[in-house]
């Protein structure tokens, strides 16, 4: 009975942010509390269930495991598959462990629309889960898409200023116009083969000329997700619009939606195709790491800095990733595990100051080392962190990409690290404005350090932090049979 409920534990874990919504529709408006515990406990049994997966994963085996399968539209040969694999396992851990920090930081700052909210992050949530478990190329798209709608409204109505309609939709439409040519391939694709069911469509062979064509269309739509250069603005403009939760969310795991798909379809699907374009994907790559590097450096807003900084660190994750071998490909998904992590931290940072002194510009803050000595000791922590400080999970996931990459080329690897060296230089400086200097009480006022809420938020993402830095074995020893399957696609 126990190993029913386990082989069934994927179906659960997608299902708790449904459950949750139904419930939240059944409460009044005016329990706030009650609306708020309940939110949050169906978004916490969904990260316990991942972490039972974990748990009895099998790091044996490179096959998807969980699988289950329902019967969507017979008639047509689609069915509702899910599944996961070492790869998906860890981008479905972020996900839910993010979702609940999501709802925890926004524990007192939503002061209208609450139950709106709350479900607006429970079926994001769902349909998040969804991208990274469902085995069936249609499905995907759906759950790949569906995303934008509860993040449009996250960001044009709970944003924090007044252009976050506007930002709302450079999300929307930079991302969905990027995708729609990937509809239109998934459609031939089901009329070449019969159905889009991936465990199928991994034993297809397409011919080179149509592998080109379907890898562009999936580039565009996945490129624009990462983002990649030039398809990037929709990010600092989102970023800096949304609420603290909307930007948690937006940096620790739709950023990750690009680089999955990269992984997940791009590479296995089009192997002929990924090859011929991987000297196309190393320009824009390593172009995008040392622009956005150096334009990060120029930027006063406090939010715009590290969305930029993400925008550098993806790019260096699709480096990774299209290095074609198990270091930088295991490097990249670390890398994105660890930006998780450290991108997620850097904007609740953000968001406590910003809570108390409601400015995000940086030339308003300095001195609070000698006032807010805890929210500072864990500031300098994740500053240590996007740099890539050794004993942090940046330095293992971007060591690993630059040594997969460096038996590729050569010089983009130089381009790629001197990105990193930049990267130390405005992190380090942004840290020393904020941190030190006069104390600008004109400006901010009262000083409030870290409150116990706030110090809960940040645990869990220092310890995978440190845990990641110190023994990462524990990370990709689930890894490995995963991604010498997807070599063994690629080469033979």
């Amino acid at each position: 009975m126990i190993m029913l409920y386990i082989k069934n534990l994927l179906v659960y874990i997608l299902m708790f942010p449904i459950f949750g919504t139904l419930l939240l529709l059944l409460i009044p408006a005016r329990e706030e509390k009650l609306m708020k515990i309940v939110a949050l406990n169906f978004a916490c049994f969904s990260f316990i269930g991942s972490l039972l997966l974990w748990g009895f994963f099998q790091k044996s085996t490179g096959a998807f495991q969980y699988v289950v399968k329902l019967f969507w539209l017979p008639s047509l040969n689609l069915n509702f598959t899910l599944g996961i694999d070492g790869i998906s396992l860890f981008f479905l851990l972020l996900t839910t462990l993010l979702i609940p920090l999501c709802l925890l930081t926004s524990w007192n700052s939503v002061g209208s629309n609450l139950k709106e909210f709350l479900i607006a992050f429970l079926i994001l949530d769902f349909f998040l889960i969804g991208t990274f478990c469902v085995l069936d190329l249609l499905l995907f798209y759906i759950f790949f898409e569906s995303v934008l709608i509860p993040m449009f409204l996250i960001i044009g109505i709970w944003g924090s200023r007044e252009r976050k309609i506007l930002a709302a939709y450079y999300f929307f439409l930079y991302t969905l116009l990027g995708s729609v040519v990937m509809l239109l391939s998934i459609l031939y694709i089901y009329y070449q083969v019969g159905t889009t069911d991936y465990e199928v469509l991994l034993t297809f062979s397409f011919s080179e000329l149509e592998q080109k064509f379907l890898w562009f269309t999936f580039f565009l739509a996945f490129a624009s997700k990462v983002p990649m250069l030039p398809v990037h603005l929709w990010l600092p403009e989102a970023h800096v619009e949304a609420p603290t939760a909307g930007s948690v969310i937006l940096a620790g795991v739709l950023l990750k939606l690009g680089t999955y798909g990269f992984i997940r379809f791009s590479l296995p699907l089009f192997p002929k195709a990924s090859f011929f374009f991987t000297p196309l994907v190393y320009t824009i790559a390593a172009v995008g790491i040392i622009y956005t590097s150096f334009t990060a450096i120029r930027q006063t807003d406090f939010k715009r800095i590290i969305a930029y900084t993400s925008i550098a660190h993806m790019n260096l994750v699709i480096l990774g990733i299209f290095s074609f071998n198990s270091l930088g490909i295991e490097g990249a998904i670390l890398q994105s595990l660890s930006h998780g992590f450290v991108a997620s931290a850097l904007f609740l940072v953000i968001g406590v100051v910003y809570d108390r002194y409601r400015t995000r510009i940086v030339q308003y803050y300095g001195g609070l080392a000698s006032v807010m000595p805890l929210y500072i000791t864990i500031f300098l922590f994740f500053t240590m962190a996007n740099i890539s400080f050794p004993g942090t999970s940046s330095f293992v996931g971007e060591f690993l990409i630059l040594i997969g990459s460096f038996k590729v080329n050569t010089t983009i690897t130089f381009l790629g690290a001197t990105g990193v060296i930049i990267g130390g230089a405005y992190s380090l400086w942004l840290f020393n404005r904020i941190a030190f200097g006069n104390l600008k009480i004109q400006y901010t006022g009262k000083f409030l350090d870290l409150s116990p809420r706030e110090f809960v938020l940040f645990l869990p993402l220092i310890i995978g932090t440190l845990v990641i830095g110190v023994y990462p074995s524990i990370f990709l020893n689930s890894l490995h049979m995963s991604v010498n399957y997807l070599i063994e696609l690629l080469y033979f």
